[in-house]
């Protein structure tokens, strides 16, 4: 059986100039198995042809805050509301799972100072907890395909090496064999492509980043993804807030 894990951020990587009001790295993982991968695209095709006539528009969490590239029909309050009623019933109703990792900059940096690659410790404890998730599927021949967006050469190339030094020498919890019985391909993948698991991915980023920042503000966005993170023992074992 084929899984996706597709992976988006909110917040940048950078340590050493970052914006104070958004002191924070978040990478999002999204897994789903490729049936229910077929639903959830299906079901986001639907929303842009209703709303857009085509199934172009890519659905980017800082446009819709921002009014911008195609969002700007949302300036009616009517059809923003609608599409937010149908974006969260999407969020709410389709079967995936969450795993994500936020790096609190300003913590980080008196712990640790401001060298170190915060995506990739983000995507070692990612790749940690989706082992588990996918062992406890107790499906045979797993075959997990995971999908990042591109955001430059040189960015890319890196990933590309931690990923596969991730997978020739493990993690500290999770050794180098538990992890390629799963991980078996690495793909990056243009936003102009249309890639609804990368949409997803980005759509629940900014409000676990908000909710890492944040917890006890109120976050109706956040409180549809909660049921979807990765849960065990009645914890939230899918969301690492880190330091």
């Amino acid at each position: 059986m084929k899984y996706y894990l597709f992976l988006d951020e909110s917040g940048d990587q950078n340590l050493a100039n970052f914006n104070p009001i958004f002191p924070i790295f978040t990478l999002c993982g999204v897994i789903v198995s490729e049936e229910n991968y077929r639903k959830m695209e299906k079901d986001v095709f639907e929303l842009k042809q209703k709303f857009w006539n085509s199934q172009d528009t890519i659905l980017h969490s800082r446009d819709i805050r921002k009014f911008q590239n195609n969002f700007e029909i949302f300036f009616d309050m009517e059809k923003k509301k609608e599409f937010y009623y149908d974006t969260n019933r999407i969020m709410s109703e389709n079967d995936y799972t969450i795993v994500t990792c936020s790096i609190l900059k300003e913590p980080y940096i008196r712990k640790y100072g401001r060298l170190g690659d915060v995506y990739g410790l983000s995507l070692s404890y990612i790749i940690e907890r989706v082992v588990t998730y996918l062992e406890k599927q107790k499906v045979p021949d797993i075959e997990l395909v995971v999908i990042a967006e591109m955001r430059g050469k040189s960015e890319d190339k890196n990933l590309l090496n931690y990923y596969n030094e991730l997978l020739d020498r493990g993690t500290y919890f999770v050794n180098s064999q538990r992890i390629k019985k799963f991980f078996k391909k690495f793909d990056f993948r243009s936003k102009k492509d249309n890639i609804v698991g990368l949409q997803i991915a980005d759509l629940a980023a900014y409000p676990i980043a908000n909710y890492a920042l944040s917890p006890k503000m109120v976050n109706f966005a956040f409180d549809i993804l909660k049921p979807k993170i990765y849960a065990k023992n009645d914890k939230m074992h899918g969301l690492k807030i880190h330091p």
